[in-house]
């Protein structure tokens, strides 16, 4: 399964960052999240690594649909400020990322928290927060919920609880037409494979080429990632799941998708230990998962193949 050890994004350097918080994302071990654009697309997309940023932005949303059983669950402390906090670490297109005019969030998760919160009765605000920071803040009660592409572990629920809302592994794409397919490691053999250097699947894929014989490139950015598949010096690209759904969805046509996710673990949304915020969070997932509201957001972002049918708690991989 996947980390978020490092992120690339445009106008920062590279941060290092190594604590309990930083495991993220899915896959086998390293992770993901530098931002970069295929080719022809506009917006920035992750690749698989990631080292947060300490930018402040906070975007606040109106509750649009409270009132009901979720709602009810809200602990006191929470209901009577009005507002939720969701803390997350905006640069890991396209689960979570800042918008071109510099501060304003996007992203599925950021859809998720809104339509969460007004399941809840609430206003919600979105905090972008340097990644190694989230899980301690909400820990002190500094941020109501950490929202933030975490995978569920052991480690973590030892000091938060989860609400698992999703699923992400590993995943490949394709040069749009190209009649190659791929799924799981074994079937890039014989293969040329583009990857971006530091990467969980670049680590992946030269285990795999120890195995049998895989040609890995690999480039320093998703960008040319990408452009090594859409020339054709690479069969095939390889990234987290979601990020490969999100290469393909803003190529205007040039990728495509080939076999399913593997390596996936589950997503969590960090909530304070014990406090029950993690039953209400739960049952509004579970509302918007039987209203349609749920797959509407994953979609519009092209990642309805990491869809849960519920939300369940604490689910951790390992």
């Amino acid at each position: 399964m996947l980390a978020r050890p490092r992120v690339l994004l445009p106008l920062t350097g590279l941060l290092v960052a190594g604590s309990l918080a930083m495991t993220s994302c899915a896959s086998s071990g390293g992770s993901s999240g530098a931002s970069a654009s295929p080719p022809g697309a506009s917006t920035n997309i992750a690749s698989a690594s990631e080292t947060p940023t300490s930018i402040a932005a906070t975007t606040t949303t109106t509750a649009s649909s409270g009132g009901g059983s979720a709602a009810s669950l809200v602990p006191a402390s929470i209901k009577s400020k009005g507002t939720i906090t969701f803390a997350m670490d905006a640069s890991y297109p396209p689960d979570e990322m800042v918008k071109s005019d510099g501060h304003t969030l996007e992203g599925f998760d950021v859809d998720l928290a809104n339509a969460i919160a007004g399941q809840l009765g609430l206003k919600a605000q979105t905090q972008n927060v340097t990644f190694d920071n989230i899980i301690p803040g909400v820990q002190s009660g500094k941020y109501d919920v950490g929202m933030s592409s975490f995978t569920d572990t052991k480690e973590r629920e030892a000091v938060v609880d989860f609400v698992d809302y999703f699923q992400a592994g590993e995943g490949y794409y394709v040069k749009a037409g190209s009649s190659k397919k791929f799924n799981g490691l074994q079937s890039l053999c014989n293969a040329t494979v583009s990857v971006e250097t530091g990467t969980t699947e670049e680590s992946d894929a030269k285990a795999q080429a120890k195995k049998c014989k895989v040609n890995v490139l690999s480039f320093s950015d998703q960008n040319q990632a990408n452009l090594a598949v859409s020339s054709g010096r690479a069969d095939v690209g390889f990234a987290d799941s979601q990020v490969a759904a999100y290469i393909v969805k803003q190529s205007n046509g040039q990728f495509q998708n080939t076999g399913t996710a593997f390596e996936v673990a589950p997503y969590g949304i960090a909530t304070a230990k014990g406090n029950g915020m993690d039953k209400a969070i739960q049952a509004a997932v579970n509302a918007l998962i039987a209203n349609g509201q749920y797959t509407k957001i994953l979609s519009k972002w092209g990642v309805q193949a990491g869809a849960v049918k519920s939300a369940t708690l604490n689910g951790a991989t390992s």
